[in-house]
Formats: C-alpha cells, structure tokens, sequence
C-alpha cells in the first residue's frame, strides 16, 4: 500500500478573503490520504467512521452520528474492507441484544496508525509554518 498526500478540496467559504487586518499570519495546511493503486483507503472521515463503530457497536448509530445515510456508512466499509488484507469491520448476528457491527483487530490498528501519521503530519505542517515565518507582506507606503 503506497501512502499519498492529496491537496485537500478546499470549500467556498476557505476561498472567501478574510477582512484586511494589521498583520495577517499565514499557515501551512493539508490533509492525510492512505491510498491502494491510485483509490482511497483511509482518509480522516472514513476513520471517524470507524472510531464511531468501534465506540457505538452499530452501523446505524455510527452513520447517524456521521450525519450519513446508513447505505453510504456501508458503502465505505465495504470499499475499506474490500482493500484491507483482512476485514476492519464485521456483522454480528442474532443473540439476545440483536447483531451489531464491530471493529476487528485490524481496524484498531488501521485508526492508531492513521492517528499517529497524522499528529506526525501535523507537527511537521506546524514546524514548516514556524520556520518559513509566513506573513502577509507589510503594505508599501
């Protein structure tokens, strides 16, 4: 599995030019994409994803508190699931609660090494900003 930075979409409201300050402060940003041949695997929604499965043990609960349809949850799971060498996500059956959905082994791991690759991306992305000092040039008098 290769690892690729892909520039974040940024959305209109990003694009909108802030009101003119005295000394505007700029900083270096981005966002994590694990990809496989070119198609994303990881990426910040899907593992909120499945920290709400693992916290919740349902698929239906985890979507809506994604604010996602449960179709669309499963979808992403399955596509993850699919990619990964072995499920991050399994059914669970009948009993006396109903099924539910758990994280495997596998999926715990894929979210702390997710984790860990982004708090290491964002101390390098705050390192950049400290040491190329970005600031909005002083206005020529």
């Amino acid at each position: 599995m290769s690892l690729e930075v892909i520039l974040h979409r940024y959305t209109r409201s990003t694009m909108t030019p802030p009101r003119k300050t005295s000394r505007s402060t700029f900083a270096v940003m981005g966002s994590i994409w694990i990809v496989s041949d070119g198609h994303a695997f990881l990426g910040q929604g899907r593992v909120a994803l499945l920290e709400e499965i693992g916290s919740s043990g349902s698929m239906s609960e985890a979507a809506r508190n994604m604010g996602m349809s449960y179709k669309k949850a499963w979808r992403l799971v399955e596509a993850m699931n699919a990619m990964a060498e072995v499920p991050l996500v399994v059914r669970t059956s009948g009993g006396q609660g109903g099924g539910g959905t758990l994280l495997t082994d596998k999926g715990r791991h894929m979210i702390h090494s997710f984790r860990l690759i982004e708090s290491e991306f964002r101390t390098f992305l705050d390192e950049m900003t400290k040491r190329t000092e970005l600031r909005q040039p002083a206005s020529a008098k």
